[in-house]
């Protein structure tokens, strides 16, 4: 079965979770090496055309102040799980497009915020789509887990997996989503798909249980709002 060259990409961060074993503080706020988790995920997908965040409005002050300027969207209803949100931010790249007048880009990534290192195995499944263009690739990890939010997809394919929109994608889990999407695994670099679930993950990374990011500025909170 042949597929699209890869020739450009777009993708979709997920940055809204309710970081329940974090206590409730935001993944996507918290800092590693200077900078945010959502920054990091943006920098290692910089190369992509188009990016939707699928994350709270409180990442605006975030987004505001970064070297990137991706549309921010929300999953219907909040907290709906990775798969709702998937579809909330396919559905902006659509809105993109169209007002553009390109078409849509034949990949797309997907990739959760939490993972302070995914930049190194974004290039191997570029590599990878690259090579066999046949279907998507999704990572897995030395230790045999395959990761479903570091994947490149190839566009159709999950353009069709979130048809049904919200009504079908609210609390399905990815690999439900994806039962009918032809995707194969790819070997990434260990530790590379490593996420931040807990405070001793955390720490693993340096951070500390203050180490977010600062709340955006009145006058950003107030534009959030609007």
């Amino acid at each position: 079965m042949s597929g699209p060259k890869l020739r450009g990409y777009d993708a979709v961060i997920l940055a809204g979770g309710r970081s329940s074993r974090l206590g409730g503080v935001p993944k996507a706020e918290l800092r590693v090496g200077g900078e945010t988790l959502l920054e990091r995920t943006l920098r290692a997908v910089q190369e992509a055309v188009c990016v939707a965040v699928a994350g709270p409005p409180s990442l605006e002050g975030i987004l505001a102040h970064s070297a990137y300027t991706p549309v921010l969207v929300r999953e219907d209803p909040p907290f709906s799980g990775p798969a709702a949100a998937v579809g909330a931010g396919i559905a902006a790249l659509g809105g993109f497009s169209a007002g553009s007048g390109a078409p849509r880009r034949p990949w797309t990534f997907v990739l959760a915020c939490d993972m302070p290192d995914a930049a190194r195995a974004v290039p191997v499944l570029l590599s990878a789509a690259d090579e066999d263009p046949s279907c998507s690739v999704l990572a897995v990890d030395g230790a045999g887990k395959t990761q479903p939010l570091a994947g490149l997809y190839r566009t159709d394919a999950l353009l069709e997996a979130v048809a049904g929109g919200p009504a079908t994608l609210a609390n399905l889990s990815m690999f439900s989503m994806l039962a009918r999407v032809q995707w194969r695994e790819v070997a990434v670099p260990e530790g590379s798909t490593a996420d931040v679930d807990t405070w001793d993950d955390a720490v693993k990374w340096g951070i500390r249980s203050g180490s977010r990011a600062a709340a955006p500025s009145s006058g950003s909170a107030a534009a959030a709002k609007e």
